[in-house]
């Protein structure tokens, strides 16, 4: 039995076609639509079989008339988004996101779309974009965040959680403040670096091509760096509190190394380098 009749899906790129594909093979949506401000990607989401019907216009949703919209463009879009659907969808039409940042702004698009707005974001991805490499067991196993307010619609955040119950993943209910500090950390820290590395290396390319020497760390390390830079771009602005915080504490760990290094600390450099690696290995057996 399907969950929902009618999905609009915002964004067609890689994580609203591998969601769109996911609710399709587990029989989650009757019916998807898209709508993106790319034609290409509407075509390219037709090919993919990821929706049915789509669009670059806003104004033909009425007629579609959705029980669910998911946001899935880049965040800082939300709020002009959210503002777009106000009078144009039911009041019973659930919204939800799959944004990487929740915070303030789940409060703001709460105040625009009202409780039946239920944050979401699934911890899954690839460095990949566009719709065109969508995959429809991206969020099997994977957990999926979900960040209600006290304002949330019970019977909304129900559904949610279902739905990416029903598309495989783990389900946890996380303070939409809390998220943003924790995927500050652990997501958009990690990210910063590796896009800050792939600068260093361009900079010191001074006469000697560094890039034909990539070993397999260097690859494994910096393969982020191949995301999607506006998406990147609107994650580190609307996070950037806590992405700088992070980042600062990052800077202070680096010049701590850098130090141990520069005054020949054998027994604290030695020490330093274990304790990451004790806590790294520590990582693979919670997984």
């Amino acid at each position: 039995m399907v969950l929902f009749e009618r999905v609009l899906i915002i964004g067609v790129g890689f994580m609203g076609g591998s969601l769109a594909l996911a609710l399709r093979r587990k029989n989650v949506a009757d019916k998807i639509y898209g709508l993106d401000i790319n034609p290409d990607s509407i075509r390219k989401g037709l090919e993919r079989g990821a929706i049915d019907e789509g669009s670059v216009s806003i104004g033909n949703i009425p007629s579609f008339d959705p029980d669910l919209v998911v946001l899935a463009s880049p965040v800082r879009t939300f709020r002009r988004i959210a503002e777009d659907l106000r009078g144009k969808i039911s009041s019973s039409c659930i919204v939800t996101d799959l944004g990487s940042v929740k915070g303030h702004l789940v409060f703001e698009l709460e105040k625009i779309l009202g409780s039946r707005y239920v944050g979401g974001h699934p911890i899954a991805g690839t460095e990949k974009s566009g719709v065109e490499h969508s995959l429809e067991d991206l969020f099997e196993g994977k957990k999926a965040v979900i960040t209600p307010t006290p304002r949330t619609d019970p019977k909304a955040l129900e559904k949610v959680k279902e739905l990416w119950q029903r598309v495989g993943s783990k389900v946890e209910l996380m303070d939409p403040v809390l998220h943003d500090w924790v995927f500050g950390a652990v997501s958009h820290l990690p990210h910063a670096v590796a896009f800050a590395l792939i600068d260093a290396l361009i900079h010191m390319s001074n006469g000697v091509d560094l890039f034909k020497y990539p070993g397999a760390g260097f690859r494994d390390f910096t393969r982020i760096a191949a995301s999607d830079p506006i998406m990147w771009r609107d994650i580190f602005l609307e996070n950037k509190e806590n992405v700088l915080k992070a980042i600062d504490v990052y800077i202070s760990s680096l010049s701590n190394l850098r130090e141990l290094i520069a005054e020949g600390k054998e027994k604290l450099l030695t020490d330093y380098l274990k304790e990451a690696k004790t806590r790294r290995l520590k990582l693979e057996q919670e997984s």
